[in-house]
């Protein structure tokens, strides 16, 4: 079993799936015309362009022209929080929360020092979002709200809906980072009040290089790229046909397998999740246990580092990621769990699991196997055993 590679990290990136791969393939070898040319041969990369559109649009309940394709997830939350504030060059306010990925959390952290007020709205012990607080934020001088739908390390899945209700109540766009969220549960933007939302293909079995953004009608919109006429005037720049196709069909496949996610997928978590924390002392769940992604799971162990953790884990070919930053040369836990305040002696010791569809009940049965094991075994030489819960690095 060590000799395989058991990939517990879909959060970061997933697999291409089989039928993704075979969709691109074609615009990768003999349909590659430019679909912005005029003679026939580019015609089947503008249909493959239109066809992706429809796809991407079905998923998410939008209408196929609120769809822009772009490279990635953060350049689709640039383009959309840069686009609502150049509209609105009068209001110098922007919301958003202490638990964004960094996509978002960082370019907050510029408008700061480019004069811009920005409120970063605080998370409960369980890395929930107050709705009263974020109304409390709003200023007639706020240009744009902006929160993720679901959290990459703890998988809580944010209030939406009724942040989206205040924001379209006070005339305030609102931009959702979803990245984590599509494919993985529904999302009808038909009769969900968000302007903008961004999305990854490389989240939900497609290739990296390949995102979207999508653009309520009649959204302030100004082209975060400029220079050609692609997506209607809206982003610059040749489209990547091949992706294009990828993400279009994954969208395709991922709304196909919205149940599964949300059946077999949670039932795996929940089996490897319980297993851990009853037979493992001193471990904790971190974020919200009822309304979470179903394939995510964020869990500290008392006394341990994570980075050790994730080194131990590759020994056995599991690939898990770490709540702590320790990975980066930085001895600081992530700012999603001091957001949370989880103890320091907690805090450093967290692995994040994320399942996919490929995921399977024998995998599960060994990462359950191995991983206190190899928890008992850094306890044992752990300097941080005789610390104090709030005890600071």
């Amino acid at each position: 079993m060590s000799a395989k590679i058991l990939y517990f990290d879909n959060n970061a990136t997933t697999a291409v799936a089989p039928e993704v791969l075979e969709a691109m393939l074609p615009y990768l070898k003999g349909e590659y015309g430019n679909p912005s040319s005029m003679y026939r041969f580019a015609g089947a990369s503008e249909k493959a362009l239109k066809k992706a559109r429809q796809q991407v649009a079905g998923l998410l309940g939008a209408a196929p022209e609120e769809i822009l394709f772009t490279s990635c997830g953060t350049e689709s939350d640039s383009t959309a929080i840069m686009s609502a504030l150049r509209a609105q060059p009068e209001k110098k306010h922007f919301i958003t929360t202490r638990v964004e990925h960094p996509a978002v959390l960082s370019l907050g952290q510029y408008l700061e020092k480019q004069g811009y007020a920005v409120s970063f709205l605080g998370v409960d012990g369980k890395g929930r979002i107050s709705v009263d607080e974020l109304t409390r934020a709003i200023t007639k001088d706020t240009a744009l709200v902006s929160m993720m739908y679901a959290n990459n390390e703890t998988g809580n899945i944010y209030p939406v809906a009724e942040v989206g209700a205040v924001c379209r109540e006070r005339g305030i766009p609102f931009h959702v980072d979803a990245v984590q969220a599509v494919g993985k549960i529904p999302i009808n933007l038909a009769t969900l009040p968000v302007d903008y939302l961004a999305l990854s293909g490389h989240k939900l079995h497609a290739p990296k290089g390949v995102g979207a953004l999508y653009v309520r009608r009649g959204s302030p919109f100004r082209p975060f790229l400029r220079g050609g006429h692609q997506e209607r005037g809206r982003r610059a720049g040749t489209e990547a046909v091949p992706n294009i196709v990828a993400l279009g069909a994954a969208c395709e496949l991922a709304g196909r397998h919205i149940e599964v996610e949300n059946t077999q997928v949670r039932v795996l978590r929940d089996d490897l999740q319980q297993r851990l924390l009853s037979g493992i002392p001193d471990a904790i769940l971190n974020g919200d246990p009822e309304n979470r992604l179903p394939n995510t799971m964020n869990i500290s162990f008392k006394y341990v580092e994570g980075e050790a953790i994730l080194l131990l884990l590759d020994q056995y070919g599991i690939c898990a990621s770490s709540g702590s930053a320790c990975t980066s040369g930085s001895l600081e836990p992530s700012h999603v769990l001091r957001a949370m305040g989880v103890p320091f002696t907690y805090a450093h010791g967290s692995v994040r699991l994320s399942l996919c569809r490929y995921n399977t009940r024998e995998e599960v049965n060994f990462v359950a196997e191995k991983l206190p094991e190899i928890i008992a075994r850094l306890r044992a030489i752990s300097p941080y055993r005789n610390l104090p819960d709030n005890a600071v690095p």
